[in-house]
Formats: structure tokens, sequence, C-alpha cells
């Protein structure tokens, strides 16, 4: 572990009373911070470090395992090696730029998937977990047009719209990235389990969190940064007025980041998070070339599109991918189902309960429809 470039800046996260500030003020003067486990007591104390930090940096140095900065370093090292997780350091040459230069980045990202996708050009699709129907399909159409114009999506594998937003990406053959709130050796939501993996298997999932860390509320802002800082722009779907979504919004006006919005009805009340970022200075968004427009791009059809990607529907029969397909996003009744497939009702009833097996939809008030 000791010799490891990777575990050195693992090491630096463990580091007590070394929080984001310090390490930001230390980085203008010390652009390797790895440095720091190289000095004596008094190199570390003249540099203004609290005695709790440089106690841990000694125990480093004296390779004392029972140190618990030590400790909490070894066991996520551990951790990844068993959940197959990949670390990029700030060191690494993998590590994006655009969130490099963000001015409280993470030293170290743990990922699954592809993580080269990282120094792709993003933009960030985000919105309300209580989205309408039309704002889950704007969120799926925009996704894959977004993919299909060159532009990876990137998100927050919450519920309602950046599940749609993934899911659009990865139907129309995309790869996406998903930053998650907690350690990458689960996935959360539990209710897009199918998802992340789907994710993990044609694109990217991240987090500045070690395996093990669970979701918390505070987490989800520190995420929030993220996929703004990845991000060359970001774009609210619908959003409440007192959502995370316009705090990423924010964030991302202080990046430097292009912020845009699609207006919806007056009277939702998830449009007037987006109506008031319009009103603040957004672009005002109904079609993707407004925002490749805004972004200055001319992007070739079909890049970054992937090779070869697995369909939610490959392992089901025929009669299933009828049900599947007839299915959409709003819920529909048992009675339009049989009228759209053409299958009696017994049939019917026994297909929509193995794509609920399937994890592919859901029962809802009113009948059945797609799980994002």
């Amino acid at each position: 572990m000791f010799s490891s470039l990777s575990a050195h800046w693992l090491f630096l996260t463990c580091l007590p009373k070394f929080g984001r500030t310090r390490r930001r003020a230390l980085l203008a003067t010390i652009p390797d911070l790895t440095d720091l486990l190289t000095k004596n007591a008094a190199t570390l104390r003249a540099l203004g470090l609290h005695a709790e930090t440089i106690a841990a940096i000694l125990a480093w140095q004296q390779r004392d395992e029972t140190h618990t900065a030590v400790n909490t370093a070894r066991q996520a090292l551990l951790d990844c090696e068993r959940h197959g997780i990949d670390i990029v350091t700030w060191q690494s040459a993998g590590y994006p730029e655009a969130l490099r230069h963000i001015h409280d980045a993470p030293l170290v990202l743990y990922t699954r998937g592809d993580a080269r996708l990282l120094c792709s050009e993003q933009i960030g699709i985000i919105g309300s977990r209580n989205a309408t129907p039309a704002g889950l399909d704007h969120a799926r159409r925009f996704a894959a047009e977004l993919g299909e114009r060159g532009l990876l999506v990137t998100s927050g594998l919450a519920l309602g719209v950046d599940g749609a937003a993934h899911a659009g990406a990865l139907d129309a053959g995309h790869a996406t990235i998903a930053v998650i709130g907690c350690g990458l050796d689960r996935i959360y939501p539990n209710q897009h389990r199918r998802l992340g993996e789907r994710v993990i298997a044609n694109g990217l999932m991240v987090s500045e969190y070690p395996p093990g860390t669970p979701a918390r509320a505070a987490h989800f802002p520190q995420r929030n940064r993220i996929i703004s800082g990845l991000s060359r722009g970001i774009l609210v779907v619908e959003a409440g007025l007192k959502s995370g979504s316009l705090i990423t919004a924010r964030l991302a006006l202080e990046q430097g980041r292009e912020v845009f919005a699609i207006p919806g009805s007056i009277h939702s009340p998830v449009a007037r998070g987006c109506h008031h970022l319009i009103k603040q200075g957004a672009r005002l968004v109904d079609q993707v070339d407004d925002i490749l427009e805004e972004l200055g791009c001319a992007w070739s059809l079909s890049a970054g599109h992937l090779q070869e990607t697995a369909s939610p529907t490959d392992a089901l029969d025929s009669r299933e991918i009828a049900v599947f397909e007839a299915l959409g996003y709003d819920p529909l009744s048992t009675d339009a189902l049989c009228s759209a497939t053409g299958l009696p009702a017994d049939q019917l009833v026994q297909s929509l309960l193995l794509l609920e097996l399937e994890g592919l939809v859901s029962s809802v008030p009113g009948g059945f429809q797609k799980i994002a």
C-alpha cells in the first residue's frame, strides 16, 4: 500500500482536519500534495497543518496501520479491489481538466465502468425526482439526441429526470455517466439498481466517496458540483423553486458553465424552477440545436456512439417485447394494452408479470408503465 501512488492520494482524503479549503490552499504552493507525506513534523507545522493532520502523516511515514487514517485508507483500497472499483487521482492523466479547475475539486474519484469517458465532452441533465410524464419524456428524448450529436450525458441516477436521462442515452446506444452520493459498492436508489448496472456496463459510474459510504442527504449537493464540474453546460428539465436542481444550476454558473432550461406549464409546480432560471438568464430551450448553438458546437452525427449496446429486451420473447413496446412512461390500463397488443387478458397479465420481475415495468395507479 505505501508504495502505491493511488494509495498516497487516497490517504490524503482520509487525513483528519484536512478539508477542501486547506487542500486547495496548499495546492497553490505544492502542486503534488503527496509531497506532504515525506515532510518532517517541523515542516508540516510551518505549513500550518493541524496537529491531528501531522500525527496522521507521521503515522503513515512509520507505516503504522493501527492509526485510524492509515487503516481507513488501507480498508478503502481493499474494498476497491474486492468490488472492481478503479481510482482516478488528481495526478492521473485521466483526471478531467474541466473538473480540476473548480474551486473544490475532489482529489480522488472512484469509478466503475469506462473511466476514459471522464474526459469526454459532457452535458449534465438534471431535474425533479417527481417529474411529470412529459418531463420524463423530455429527459429521454434530449439525452438520446444529445448523445447522437456527440455530447455525453451526465446525471445523478436519482429517480425522475436523472434516471430518464440515463435510460434515454443508453436506449439510444450511447454511453452515459452517473455521479452518485455514496460508495460504488452499492447503487442508490435501489429502484435504479438495474439502470445502474446498465450504466456501469455501457458507461461510467463515479463517486468521490470510498466503498462502504452510505447515501446521506449532505452528500447530494457535493455530488451535484461534480456533475456540473464535469459538464460544459447543465440542462434543467423540470424543477421546483426549492429543489436541488436549482442549487446545481447555481453551482454551474459559479463554475462558468452554461445553464439551459425547458419551459413548462405556468400551472405546474415542477416548471416554476425552470421559469425562475430563465428569468435569471438561463437559455430557454425546446430543441437540442438550442443547446449546441449556445455552446458553439458543430457536433458530428453519431460521435461517441457505442459499438455494442445491450438492449433491455434482448432476453425477452416476442410477446413480452410487444407489451414492453406498447407501454410508455404514462400509466396504461390493461384494457388499453389488450387493444394495443391484440393479446387476450390472461396472456397480457403473464407478460406484465414477467416484465415486472425483469425490472422493466411497474404497476402504478391507473395501470402499468415502463421503468426508466
